[in-house]
Protein backbone atom coordinates (compact mmCIF):
# COMPACT_ATOMS: atom_id res chain seq x y z
CA UNK A 1 0.00 0.00 0.00
CA UNK A 2 1.55 3.21 -1.27
CA UNK A 3 -0.34 6.03 0.32
CA UNK A 4 0.21 9.76 -0.66
CA UNK A 5 -2.62 11.73 0.22
CA UNK A 6 -4.89 11.50 2.79
CA UNK A 7 -8.63 13.67 2.65
CA UNK A 8 -10.34 14.22 5.40
CA UNK A 9 -14.33 15.29 5.61
CA UNK A 10 -14.82 17.80 8.22
CA UNK A 11 -18.08 17.71 10.14
CA UNK A 12 -18.55 14.90 12.52
CA UNK A 13 -14.83 13.50 10.93
CA UNK A 14 -12.68 16.02 12.91
CA UNK A 15 -15.76 17.90 14.95
CA UNK A 16 -18.97 16.85 16.36
CA UNK A 17 -21.14 19.03 13.67
CA UNK A 18 -24.55 18.93 15.38
CA UNK A 19 -24.61 21.03 18.48
CA UNK A 20 -22.61 23.90 16.33
CA UNK A 21 -25.43 23.95 13.88
CA UNK A 22 -28.44 24.05 16.95
CA UNK A 23 -26.01 27.23 18.21
CA UNK A 24 -25.68 28.82 15.35
CA UNK A 25 -29.09 28.20 14.22
CA UNK A 26 -30.57 29.81 17.54
CA UNK A 27 -27.99 32.92 17.08
CA UNK A 28 -29.96 33.51 14.36
CA UNK A 29 -32.81 33.39 15.09
CA UNK A 30 -32.31 35.69 17.86
CA UNK A 31 -31.26 38.04 15.01
CA UNK A 32 -34.31 37.27 13.19
CA UNK A 33 -36.36 38.16 16.55
CA UNK A 34 -34.17 41.69 16.66
CA UNK A 35 -33.87 42.34 12.76
CA UNK A 36 -36.90 40.73 11.25
CA UNK A 37 -39.41 40.58 13.78
CA UNK A 38 -42.14 39.98 11.39
CA UNK A 39 -40.48 36.53 10.22
CA UNK A 40 -40.08 35.79 14.42
CA UNK A 41 -44.02 36.45 15.18
CA UNK A 42 -44.97 33.90 12.39
CA UNK A 43 -42.68 31.31 13.31
CA UNK A 44 -41.01 29.33 16.53
CA UNK A 45 -37.73 28.29 15.41
CA UNK A 46 -39.16 25.07 14.96
CA UNK A 47 -41.32 26.14 12.58
CA UNK A 48 -38.48 28.04 10.81
CA UNK A 49 -36.23 24.87 10.67
CA UNK A 50 -39.19 22.54 9.25
CA UNK A 51 -39.79 25.67 6.50
CA UNK A 52 -36.21 25.91 6.17
CA UNK A 53 -35.79 22.17 5.56
CA UNK A 54 -38.37 21.54 3.11
CA UNK A 55 -37.42 25.00 1.40
CA UNK A 56 -34.37 23.43 0.86
CA UNK A 57 -35.54 19.71 -0.47
CA UNK A 58 -37.62 21.67 -2.75
CA UNK A 59 -34.70 23.07 -4.93
CA UNK A 60 -32.11 19.45 -5.36
CA UNK A 61 -30.13 21.51 -7.89
CA UNK A 62 -28.40 23.88 -4.90
CA UNK A 63 -28.44 21.43 -2.49
CA UNK A 64 -24.45 21.04 -3.47
CA UNK A 65 -23.71 24.78 -2.50
CA UNK A 66 -25.21 25.48 1.35
CA UNK A 67 -24.51 28.86 1.34
CA UNK A 68 -25.85 30.05 -1.72
CA UNK A 69 -28.84 28.05 -1.15
CA UNK A 70 -29.36 29.26 2.85
CA UNK A 71 -29.32 32.92 0.88
CA UNK A 72 -31.40 32.46 -1.49
CA UNK A 73 -34.17 31.01 1.21
CA UNK A 74 -33.29 34.39 3.57
CA UNK A 75 -34.20 36.38 0.46
CA UNK A 76 -37.34 34.57 -0.30
CA UNK A 77 -38.06 35.35 3.58
CA UNK A 78 -37.06 39.30 3.26
CA UNK A 79 -39.01 39.44 0.36
CA UNK A 80 -42.23 37.67 1.91
CA UNK A 81 -41.79 39.76 4.90
CA UNK A 82 -41.14 43.04 2.69
CA UNK A 83 -37.65 43.37 4.22
CA UNK A 84 -34.51 44.67 2.62
CA UNK A 85 -32.66 42.38 0.61
CA UNK A 86 -29.12 43.96 2.05
CA UNK A 87 -30.14 42.39 5.03
CA UNK A 88 -29.52 39.17 3.93
CA UNK A 89 -25.92 39.03 4.07
CA UNK A 90 -25.98 40.14 7.83
CA UNK A 91 -28.00 37.45 8.94
CA UNK A 92 -26.27 34.71 7.04
CA UNK A 93 -23.13 36.36 8.39
CA UNK A 94 -24.16 35.64 11.94
CA UNK A 95 -25.42 31.98 11.18
CA UNK A 96 -22.06 31.78 9.66
CA UNK A 97 -19.62 32.72 12.06
CA UNK A 98 -21.23 30.60 14.41
CA UNK A 99 -21.36 27.47 12.05
CA UNK A 100 -17.34 27.83 12.24
CA UNK A 101 -17.03 27.99 15.93
CA UNK A 102 -16.01 24.46 16.16
CA UNK A 103 -13.94 22.20 18.50
CA UNK A 104 -12.27 19.56 17.24
CA UNK A 105 -11.93 16.11 18.70
CA UNK A 106 -9.67 15.56 20.96
CA UNK A 107 -6.03 14.39 19.20
CA UNK A 108 -7.58 15.37 15.75
CA UNK A 109 -5.31 18.34 15.03
CA UNK A 110 -2.53 16.46 16.65
CA UNK A 111 -3.04 13.92 14.51
CA UNK A 112 -3.00 15.95 11.46
CA UNK A 113 0.35 17.42 12.53
CA UNK A 114 1.94 14.16 12.44
CA UNK A 115 0.85 13.32 9.15
CA UNK A 116 1.34 16.12 7.65
CA UNK A 117 4.68 15.80 7.28
CA UNK A 118 4.54 12.11 5.35
CA UNK A 119 1.49 12.99 3.08
CA UNK A 120 -0.03 15.65 0.89
CA UNK A 121 -3.34 16.67 3.04
CA UNK A 122 -6.67 17.73 1.88
CA UNK A 123 -10.19 18.33 2.94
CA UNK A 124 -13.46 17.04 0.71
CA UNK A 125 -16.81 18.96 2.12
CA UNK A 126 -20.22 19.07 1.49
CA UNK A 127 -20.31 21.93 3.83
CA UNK A 128 -19.51 25.42 3.83
CA UNK A 129 -17.08 25.01 7.13
CA UNK A 130 -13.80 27.30 6.48
CA UNK A 131 -10.56 25.69 7.88
CA UNK A 132 -8.90 29.03 7.38
CA UNK A 133 -11.32 30.62 9.03
CA UNK A 134 -11.54 28.26 12.04
CA UNK A 135 -7.89 28.45 12.37
CA UNK A 136 -6.79 24.90 10.84
CA UNK A 137 -6.28 25.66 7.19
CA UNK A 138 -2.24 25.60 7.78
CA UNK A 139 -3.03 21.46 8.48
CA UNK A 140 -4.49 21.37 4.85
CA UNK A 141 -2.43 21.85 1.17
CA UNK A 142 -5.96 21.92 -0.44
CA UNK A 143 -9.57 22.00 0.48
CA UNK A 144 -12.48 20.90 -2.02
CA UNK A 145 -16.22 22.11 -1.10
CA UNK A 146 -19.10 20.59 -2.83
CA UNK A 147 -19.98 24.20 -3.94
CA UNK A 148 -16.68 24.26 -5.60
CA UNK A 149 -17.03 21.36 -7.26
CA UNK A 150 -20.33 21.83 -8.55
CA UNK A 151 -21.24 18.32 -6.84
CA UNK A 152 -21.64 16.96 -3.18
CA UNK A 153 -20.25 13.69 -1.61
CA UNK A 154 -20.53 10.72 -2.83
CA UNK A 155 -20.72 11.73 -6.38
CA UNK A 156 -17.55 11.24 -8.41
CA UNK A 157 -16.84 14.47 -9.35
CA UNK A 158 -15.91 16.22 -6.33
CA UNK A 159 -13.73 12.78 -5.48
CA UNK A 160 -12.25 13.21 -8.94
CA UNK A 161 -11.73 17.38 -8.13
CA UNK A 162 -9.65 16.41 -4.68
CA UNK A 163 -7.04 14.08 -6.80
CA UNK A 164 -6.45 16.78 -9.43
CA UNK A 165 -5.77 18.90 -6.35
CA UNK A 166 -3.14 16.46 -4.89
CA UNK A 167 -2.07 15.08 -7.88
CA UNK A 168 -1.93 11.47 -7.20
CA UNK A 169 -3.70 8.54 -8.50
CA UNK A 170 -6.97 7.59 -6.85
CA UNK A 171 -5.02 4.19 -6.00
CA UNK A 172 -2.49 6.57 -3.76
CA UNK A 173 -5.00 8.06 -1.66
CA UNK A 174 -6.87 7.50 0.63
CA UNK A 175 -10.04 8.98 1.69
CA UNK A 176 -11.23 9.23 5.57
CA UNK A 177 -14.87 10.48 7.01
CA UNK A 178 -18.03 9.41 9.17
CA UNK A 179 -20.33 8.62 6.47
CA UNK A 180 -20.94 5.26 4.96
CA UNK A 181 -22.18 6.46 1.77
CA UNK A 182 -20.63 9.65 1.17
CA UNK A 183 -17.79 9.30 2.19
CA UNK A 184 -16.51 5.84 2.39
CA UNK A 185 -18.80 4.54 -0.51
CA UNK A 186 -18.08 8.06 -2.61
CA UNK A 187 -14.64 7.07 -2.80
CA UNK A 188 -14.40 3.85 -3.40
CA UNK A 189 -16.30 4.34 -6.47
CA UNK A 190 -13.49 6.26 -7.50
CA UNK A 191 -10.91 3.81 -6.88
CA UNK A 192 -9.47 5.50 -3.48
CA UNK A 193 -8.87 3.53 -0.53
CA UNK A 194 -11.37 4.54 2.85
CA UNK A 195 -11.46 4.86 6.10
CA UNK A 196 -14.70 4.95 8.40
CA UNK A 197 -14.65 6.60 11.07
CA UNK A 198 -17.06 4.71 12.94
CA UNK A 199 -17.47 5.98 17.15
CA UNK A 200 -20.24 4.25 17.63
CA UNK A 201 -19.00 0.99 15.79
CA UNK A 202 -21.78 0.04 13.59
CA UNK A 203 -21.64 -3.09 11.86
CA UNK A 204 -20.37 -2.47 7.98
CA UNK A 205 -23.34 -3.48 5.75
CA UNK A 206 -22.14 -4.81 2.18
CA UNK A 207 -19.32 -4.83 0.25
CA UNK A 208 -16.33 -4.14 -0.38
CA UNK A 209 -15.29 -3.37 3.52
CA UNK A 210 -13.72 -0.05 4.19
CA UNK A 211 -9.51 -0.26 4.26
CA UNK A 212 -10.12 0.58 7.39
CA UNK A 213 -12.58 0.94 10.62
CA UNK A 214 -11.44 3.46 13.37
CA UNK A 215 -13.21 4.63 16.06
CA UNK A 216 -11.38 8.37 15.52
CA UNK A 217 -8.76 9.68 13.46
CA UNK A 218 -6.06 9.47 15.94
CA UNK A 219 -5.68 5.41 14.95
CA UNK A 220 -5.07 6.45 11.74
CA UNK A 221 -1.36 7.07 13.00
CA UNK A 222 -0.38 4.08 13.90
CA UNK A 223 -2.12 2.40 10.90
CA UNK A 224 -0.27 4.32 8.42
CA UNK A 225 2.67 5.02 10.28
CA UNK A 226 3.48 2.41 12.51
CA UNK A 227 3.78 2.86 16.23
CA UNK A 228 7.74 4.11 16.04
CA UNK A 229 6.78 6.84 13.56
CA UNK A 230 3.61 7.61 15.13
Amino acid sequence: MTIKCITFDLDDTLWDCAPVIQHAERLFYAWLAEHQPRITRNFSQEQLLSHRHRWFMQRPELLHDFTTLRKAWMSALAEQFDYDQDSVEAGFRVFWEARNQVKPYDDALETLETLKPHFVIGAITNGNADVHHIGIGHYFDFVVTASGAGAAKPAPEIFMTALDEAGVAASNALHVGDDAERDVRGAQQVGMRSAWVNPRKTPWQGSPQPDVIVTHVAELTDWLLGPAEA
